[in-house]
């Protein structure tokens, strides 16, 4: 899959091309959680978690300069599908989380900017998951550091929870390329947030602090009160 984009930045045209590798999914059966990685923030406010994602490095690459930030969205980070009137882990549908991401880039003189990115997602099904299969959807945007997005791609994330699964993990790989103005424009003029597409609701409820286990309601419910 390949898309380019195109946007206007100051006198400069840049482009913005991504291509997503097929996810590798495996599912388990445990109710158990995988560990977190960092999540990083609403307005471009860090909250990074002590516990280490179960990720495999990028090889790395050779780059004249700075690469682009590359960030979790914290308002993004997490998809908690909820029926009724109530918070409730009975309430809950399929679910899902960023765990993880890591990220290098390469470039040379006035050649563009390519950032690799692989991102680690645990998605779960509730008790009031609709069937054993869900396509979720994430983004990748292209922002000017602190400022405009400059482009924003949407990609399907197909995930299917066999033999009575209540989690599955997916890893995606994505490459972002960035054309230059010229040779001094750096990668840290650049930022690149991922995150899950969530509805109005979903996002305050992340922006709340609140969450569940991607398997919440399987085994003994489980929330966490939002952080002091």
């Amino acid at each position: 899959m390949r898309r380019v984009l195109k946007v206007s930045l100051a006198s400069a045209l840049v482009a913005a091309t991504l291509s997503a590798v097929a996810p590798v999914a495996v599912a388990q059966s445990s109710g158990t959680p995988r560990p977190g990685g960092a999540q990083e923030g609403q307005q471009a406010e860090e909250r990074t978690s002590s516990r280490q994602p179960r990720i495999a490095p990028l090889r790395r690459r050779a780059a004249a300069g700075p690469c682009p930030y590359v960030k979790i969205l914290y308002d993004a980070a997490r998809y908690v599908e909820m029926t009724g009137d109530r918070v409730s882990a009975a309430n809950v549908g399929f679910t899902g989380e960023v765990e993880g991401l890591v990220s290098d880039c390469s470039y040379q003189s006035d050649d563009p900017i390519v950032v690799e990115t692989r991102v680690l997602f645990n998605l779960g099904r509730g008790p009031q998951a609709d069937g054993a299969s869900r396509t979720y959807r994430y983004w990748i945007a292209v922002t000017e550091r602190n400022s405009a997005v400059l482009d924003k791609v949407y990609f399907d994330l197909p995930v299917t929870f066999e033999n009575g699964a209540t989690t599955a993990t997916v890893t995606r790989d994505n490459t972002v390329v960035i054309p230059r103005a010229n040779a001094t424009t750096s990668g840290s003029n650049f930022e690149i947030l991922v995150g899950f597409d969530v509805t109005p609701q979903m996002a305050e409820f992340n922006r709340s602090g609140s969450r569940f286990r991607v398997n919440a309601g399987t085994a003994a419910p489980a929330t966490q009160p939002p952080a002091q």
